[in-house]
């Protein structure tokens, strides 16, 4: 760190760290998962069938990279834990497009590149 005067600042070092406000959660969001889809099924099909289960906050459709195309799957988040299960026992095995759903909670993503604590040398 360094002074004014071109000189290094020796002594206690001050941190700016921007402090983020607290946001006020009155919900929990809760990601469902969504299998078997066809290939032509849009975001907007997903969220009018799944607002009939409660209020839908996001929905992604997994997509190949390269080509772009839809890998049959996807994941809806909802506002609240009852709303999703409510989704996941209303739609799971519902058949969309000639296709029979695999609606339920999505698991936790492991984490990658990290060592495991049980590592051992």
């Amino acid at each position: 760190m360094w002074c004014h005067r071109r000189r290094p600042c020796y002594g206690l070092a001050v941190f700016f760290i921007p402090a983020a406000p607290e946001k006020a959660v009155s919900r929990m969001d809760v990601l469902v998962y969504i299998g078997n889809l066809a290939k032509s099924t849009t975001e907007e099909e997903l969220k009018s069938l799944f607002t009939e289960a409660g209020e839908v906050t996001a929905i992604k459709i997994i997509k190949d990279r390269s080509s772009g195309e839809s890998k049959g799957f996807g994941f809806i988040t909802m506002s609240v834990q009852s709303e999703a299960d409510k989704a996941v026992s209303r739609f799971n095995a519902y058949s969309l497009s000639d296709h029979s759903l695999k609606v339920s909670l999505a698991k936790p993503r492991p984490q990658r590149g990290t060592i495991s604590s049980h590592y051992e040398p």
